[in-house]
């Protein structure tokens, strides 16, 4: 009877686990970018999108966006039947530090955000607040539907 070499691992392949995180990082790079691919950009390639609160009452609607750095005059919103649109620009403060070296995380640029709204609104008795960087938003329902869209002044 002849005798055969017992190899228990010999068709085991050896496991990078530093390869597997690799491709693990590649796959969620790839998915990021699909979701941002479509966000304005803003010259370094972070989009500006401003942070937005919502509470709903029986009789009316609080919209909270964070746009701080800004001035009222310089936000453009339009409130239709069933979405607010808050358009603007964070424009960018030139600096010059000592030794050539500037670095900031504020973000700049353009931005557009449009929030759908869950019931229909009131869009002439909307009210604007702009205060400490936040912009408050009261928007009454109403049963009745327009299809045009109105400016809103911002206090």
């Amino acid at each position: 009877m002849p005798l055969t070499l017992w190899r228990p691992f010999g068709k085991v392949e050896s496991w990078e686990p530093f390869g597997e995180i690799d491709t693990l990082r590649k796959e969620m790079n790839n998915l990021l970018e699909q979701f941002t691919s479509n966000l304005p950009d803003n010259g370094n390639g972070l989009a500006f999108m401003p942070s937005a609160e919502i509470d709903e009452t029986e009789k009316e609607i609080h919209l909270k966006i964070e746009v701080p750095g800004m001035q009222a005059d310089e936000l453009d919103i339009q409130v239709m039947d069933d979405s607010v649109s808050i358009k603007g620009e964070r424009k960018s403060e030139t600096k010059t530090e000592e030794n050539g070296r500037f670095r900031s995380e504020f973000h700049y640029g353009k931005f557009e955000r449009l929030i759908p709204m869950p019931s229909s609104i009131a869009k002439d008795q909307v009210v604007a607040e702009y205060k400490d960087g936040v912009l408050n938003l009261t928007l009454p329902k109403t049963e009745e539907t327009e299809k045009e869209s109105v400016k809103i002044p911002v206090s």
